[in-house]
């Protein structure tokens, strides 16, 4: 199937348009509404195939791809609803919600504890990057500061000012640091937990929000101890766990997370990841899992079966932004979206630069990079999106110009859109072509299986 625009005004019954084949046999239908053309079937015969149907909607039109198209059906069954008009209103609600939901992380803890380390973890930079959070002994946080997620500016993390004071007063810093903006908090701390970290937690549980405890710079730990004669690092680790507990005891039982920002492959990173997904809303989970860094080939998997699973609702989506007609909406913006849904996944995956670089400098493997050397991955390199935003005009030529070669004869990028069923079909490409690239890259860089 393919959507047309006129290049000109219907006029003596006679049309302009540019024609998109797909490349299969079949028959094709002119569908007019308004200013807005469909041409459903799969391959151009001669004209005198055309019939001419007049629609005033768009559940009419999706009702009539429903009975053409298998496609349709198939998407409407994973959808979990039982009729097109009420998968096409889930697919805008769950495609809008996985693009744009935005998430709030505070990261506090006493001066010194490790936190700025940490939010330049969650972003995938380290210390010495540009844009990254200060480090250092002392206290660099005075005021709460925020960053956005490199690949998913929706995403903020909040370094806020330490606990550490003697004269803490937790009600007044809650109130400074504006405690309703953060959707949960992490509390980190280098060593024992103390009065002020308990203390803090209360008043968020009071304020029915979620906390979670980080015993940081665990690597630190490690490094000592190996030096001692029976070094035992499970033991070690149990150890440090069930001092922070004891510290603990006034809120119950907590997990407390065990984590070194430096290698977040190793310890209780992960399983960090998982409480967050369970405790989470829904529709939440879209923003962690997009950014939350690849820590393990779980982690991976995690994000791939994500966007595989978001397919039907981008479809959808896509399909009717396409055909409803609109001043001034080119055809070209479901290849748009198609753009934005493929860049988000490169950025998720850690295909960017930044990332690979990171990645190559940490396992001192410098040809990691060149692995990342699908055509895919080269097109979105070459126009990668800073500020992802949900619009069209983001899509870039070289990105289209690939998504559009793998179909199985090209047309006219310019004029025409693309149907569902091409949607689909390139958003799976488009995924598979990514995650493949990023398993073979983490295999390469040693950590495929760690967990």
């Amino acid at each position: 199937m393919a959507y047309l625009k006129p290049e000109s005004t219907v006029k003596n019954h006679k049309l302009v348009f540019t024609i998109f084949p797909i490349g299969c046999e079949g028959s094709i239908t002119l569908i007019k509404s308004s200013n807005c053309f469909q041409l459903s079937g799969y391959s151009l015969v001669s004209t005198s195939n055309i019939k001419v149907f007049h629609y005033s909607s768009w559940d009419q039109e999706i009702q009539n791809m429903e009975n053409q198209d298998p496609a349709v059906v198939n998407a409407i069954k994973e959808s979990g609803e039982s009729t097109p008009e009420k998968a096409t209103a889930k697919a805008k609600i769950k495609f809008d919600q996985f693009m744009n939901v935005s998430l709030n992380i505070a990261v506090t803890g006493k001066a010194g504890s490790g936190k700025s380390s940490f939010v330049n973890a969650l972003k995938g930079l380290q210390d010495d990057d540009d844009g990254e959070a200060p480090t250092g002994p002392t206290e660099t946080t005075m005021v709460p500061t925020m960053y956005e997620h490199p690949g998913m500016p929706n995403v903020k993390i909040w370094d806020l000012p330490g606990i550490g004071s003697q004269n803490f007063k937790v009600k007044k810093y809650l109130k400074d640091v504006n405690f309703n903006t953060y959707d949960f908090f992490i509390v980190l701390n280098s060593e024992r937990f103390m009065e002020n970290d308990i203390m803090l937690a209360k008043e968020i549980r009071k304020r029915k929000k979620s906390f979670y405890f980080v015993r940081s710079k665990i690597d630190n730990d490690m490094f000592s101890e190996k030096k001692k004669k029976g070094f035992d690092e499970q033991k070690v680790l149990s150890i440090i766990r069930e001092d922070c507990q004891k510290n603990l005891k006034e809120l119950g039982d907590p997990k407390v997370f065990l984590i070194s920002s430096c290698d977040l492959e190793k310890y209780d990173f992960e399983s960090l990841q998982n409480t967050l997904e369970d405790e989470l809303p829904g529709y939440k989970k879209y923003a962690l899992l997009q950014t939350w860094p690849v820590c393990s080939a779980a982690s991976l998997e995690k994000k791939i079966n994500m966007f595989k699973g978001m397919i039907w609702a981008a479809s959808f989506a896509s399909a009717a932004v396409a055909v409803v007609p609109l001043p001034g909406l080119s055809a070209a913006c479901d290849t748009g979206m198609v753009v934005l849904f493929i860049t988000r996944c490169y950025y998720a995956f850690g295909l960017d630069d930044r990332s690979l670089t990171w990645l190559s400098e940490k396992v001192n493997k410098p040809h990691l990079k060149d692995l990342a050397k699908s055509k895919l991955v080269t097109a979105i390199r070459e126009k990668a999106l800073i500020r992802l935003q949900a619009s069209a005009a983001l899509a870039t030529i070289s990105t289209v110009e690939y998504l559009l070669s793998l179909l199985p004869v090209v047309g006219s990028v310019a004029a025409a859109g693309i149907s569902f069923a091409t949607t689909q079909y390139l958003l799976r490409e488009g995924v598979n072509d990514l995650a493949n690239t990023a398993r073979v890259i983490r295999k390469e860089a040693g950590i495929a299986f760690v967990h």
